[in-house]
């Protein structure tokens, strides 16, 4: 009504206000449909993020999509919204992190007490005494207490046989020695070191412990070498030699404790601490034995286990 009332001139610039008016007005509403576009465009970026870091995509610590609002109507205030989803996410990843790095820190310190060990009984064949070895680097109070830790492998050494008397052997025995026969079949190696078994067999110490120094030497890789370095430190207990016998033991341990007579010298490497008087190692000897072969401490070692237990007092 007051439009038609107007004159021409005045109508046109009152339509001209309106039309500006309009133009106006409608400004908030593309800048919104801007802004879902770019939220769109996010969501998609970051779905695209989350299939190649998260692959799988099961769920079970991310939600597989950032999905939109539940609730699209005006008192939709409990909706779920794409910051709060990332937070969660970002909260998840790191309980995540977390929990990996308490396992990561687990594993460093196993791993450094391992190599306290190995250095350790690595230092124990250089000294050509007991084998502090057996003993954790730095802990002074192990030897009083016989405290056993984690079974491992020790870079190795080689000991020095000690050579037969240097009077040399009567002629009685140098025929005793001659009449045994050493095996003459298609395997040297099995050859040699079976006839170092035959000479400790006959009691003939000394010329057992040259045979099977010369076997393992000259042999290192053989199947039967784990049999020789045991039987040489044998060879060494038997003639009333544990200072020598023990590296041999400790050496056929630490090369491969997974080997066949592996468990063997480490029993025997506790008799020679016990023949040494060294019962806080013989202890600890047999503390590791019993952790690391459970199964031959109740079964084919058992016998021999608990003779030696009963030779000491471990606390």
């Amino acid at each position: 009504m007051i439009l038609a009332k107007a004159p021409a001139r005045k109508r046109l610039a009152i339509y001209g206000a309106l039309a500006g008016l309009l133009l106006t007005s409608g400004v908030p509403a593309m800048a919104q449909d801007n802004d879902s576009s770019r939220i769109r465009k996010l969501e998609a970026e970051i779905r695209a993020l989350q299939r190649r870091v998260f692959p799988g995509g099961d769920g079970r610590y991310f939600e597989p999509e950032i999905s939109g609002p539940a609730n699209s109507g005006p008192n939709a205030s409990t909706q779920t919204t794409a910051v709060t989803d990332i937070l969660a996410r970002l909260d998840a990843l790191e309980a995540s992190i977390q929990s990996l790095t308490r396992q990561v820190e687990v594993a460093t310190n196993t791993q450094t007490g391992i190599e306290q060990r190995l250095a350790v009984l690595e230092n124990a064949t250089a000294t050509g005494g007991a084998p502090a070895a057996l003993l954790p680097a730095g802990n002074a109070s192990a030897a009083n207490t016989g405290t056993a830790t984690t079974t491992t492998r020790p870079a190795t050494t080689t000991p020095t046989p000690t050579p037969a008397a240097a009077t040399g052997p009567s002629a009685e025995r140098l025929a005793a020695v001659r009449a045994i026969a050493k095996p003459q079949t298609d395997d040297a190696a099995d050859d040699d070191y079976s006839y170092g078994f035959r000479l400790w067999e006959a009691g003939f110490y000394p010329e057992a412990q040259q045979a099977l120094a010369a076997f393992v030497e000259k042999y290192p890789d053989h199947w039967r070498t784990t049999y020789g370095r045991n039987l040489l430190g044998r060879a060494f207990l038997d003639n009333g030699q544990a200072r020598e016998a023990a590296p041999w033991f400790l050496k056929n341990y630490q090369a491969d404790n997974d080997a066949a007579r592996a468990p063997d010298s480490l029993l025997y490497l506790a008799e020679s601490m016990i023949e040494l008087g060294d019962t806080s190692r013989a202890c600890i000897a047999l503390a590791e034995f019993s952790e690391t072969y459970p199964a031959l401490a109740t079964g084919r070692l058992s016998d021999q286990y608990q003779a030696s237990r009963r030779k000491v007092s471990c606390s």
